[in-house]
């Protein structure tokens, strides 16, 4: 299949490690022009030398803390500069602390707020001018399954992950004039440190050995394995290409049927 994406513009935030670095991987692979961004630099680099490995164009990359106004604009115009408008967003960002309520103060919720929902709405907003000055634009953003299933002592992630739904499906309303199609995909367990770190967490909490927990956890999986992330940088470039022509404001899962809730 002709994805429609060559030579096209692509920013996907927190991409030095994990899903990040394999969705700007398979976009990489699909003759994108890519721009990498995370707040560790030296992550940033090591991850880009990787993702341009035997691909058209080499992907360039700049430290941002997407939790900054300035950074993100100064971001966005900076890929502007260097490789073109953006055509295509993948919005994506670590998540917040493993906890239940008590666990968690103002501070707390601030900081997961400005990390898992309004990084997304700035970065949208920076883009947006030039994809609508194109007529065309694809915004893929990246939140979890537990927007289908809340996840037990996730309760940070479970609260700001279901707002990016809401943009997601609003903001597809406003946007579908100007041909720019916006979508959420959510990961199940991937092989990822994020799962491990929560494995851990799991682990740590209840008194069950690691190796348990995560037998416990695969239990959980039709498939009986965890995702690679490849997979999941396949789902976002599909949805985030020129293949995708007409679906617009939903919420794909890639969890291997580990939720059972009916959407």
């Amino acid at each position: 299949m002709n994805m429609g994406l060559q030579d096209r513009v692509v920013l996907v935030m927190a991409s030095s490690s994990g899903l990040g670095k394999a969705i700007a991987r398979r976009f990489a692979l699909e003759d994108a022009r890519v721009m990498m961004a995370s707040r560790d630099r030296g992550k940033l680099e090591s991850a880009a030398e990787e993702v341009s490995l035997d691909v058209k164009h080499r992907a360039l990359f700049k430290a941002c803390d997407i939790t900054s106004p300035d950074q993100v604009k100064e971001l966005v115009s900076e890929t502007a500069e260097r490789l073109g408008p953006v055509s295509v967003l993948v919005n994506n960002a670590g998540g917040p602390p493993a906890g239940t309520f008590d666990d968690f103060d103002d501070e707390n919720w601030q900081k997961a707020f400005e990390l898992n929902l309004l990084s997304y709405v700035r970065t949208i907003r920076a883009v947006l001018p030039y994809m609508k000055k194109a007529e065309w634009g694809r915004i893929v953003n990246s939140t979890s399954s537990s927007v289908r299933e809340v996840i037990d002592n996730l309760l940070l992630s479970n609260t700001f992950r279901l707002g990016v739904i809401g943009l997601t499906k609003t903001l597809a309303r406003e946007v579908a004039p100007y041909n720019i199609l916006v979508n959420a995909i959510g990961p199940g367990r991937f092989d990822t440190q994020r799962i491990r770190n929560l494995d851990i967490a799991t682990a740590e909490k209840t008194g069950q050995p690691l190796q348990d927990v995560a037998k416990i956890s695969l239990s959980n999986i039709p498939l009986g394995r965890y995702g690679d992330p490849s997979e999941y940088g396949r789902l976002a470039v599909f949805l985030g290409s020129g293949a995708n022509t007409y679906i617009t404001g939903q919420t794909v899962l890639a969890d291997g049927s580990m939720a059972k809730a009916v959407p």
